[in-house]
């Protein structure tokens, strides 16, 4: 199983999506306010005191676990590709949805505080999972097209 070339893509994908939670989406600085988005809540600590805002932020984070469990689940149905095809799609799906989440959130943040701030690596690692489930499912279609080919030969 860890032999073939999707395996090891779809693991990157998984990592790279479990990764994104530890990281800020986007964080400012602003005189002796510190803001931070990451995905699973907005933090804003200003001296000592720390405000943390869980609920919409969580989305992105409930987005990047449901689509690293596809992933790794996506890995045991290896005898069926065309299953893995169709969560290939589902996963992409999310992907996009975690994406889209934490770039509204965070230009939200930005115009409601109109501070610039960074972007953080939790919102480029989930374009990393996407081309990699990608790569993945280019993989697996042409196991499938080689499987197709073989049986024909019969």
């Amino acid at each position: 199983m860890w032999q073939r070339k999707q395996t090891i893509f779809l693991a990157l994908t998984a990592f790279c999506l479990v990764a994104m939670i530890f990281f800020p989406i986007w964080k400012a600085t602003v005189g002796n306010d510190e803001m931070m988005l990451f995905p699973l809540h907005y933090t804003v600590k200003t001296g000592d005191v720390r405000n943390t805002i869980y609920f919409p932020y969580a989305l992105s984070a409930l987005l990047a676990v449901a689509a690293a469990t596809i992933a790794l689940i996506e890995i045991g149905k290896f005898e069926n590709r065309l299953l893995q095809v169709k969560m290939g799609a589902l996963n992409s799906l999310l992907m996009a949805g975690c994406i889209g989440s934490s770039v509204y959130f965070a230009t939200n943040i930005i115009k409601t505080n109109q501070v610039a701030g960074s972007y953080g690596w939790a919102l480029w690692l989930p374009a990393i999972a996407m081309v990699s489930n990608m790569v993945a499912n280019r993989f697996i279609r042409r196991d499938e097209k080689l499987v197709r080919d073989a049986d024909r030969l019969r």
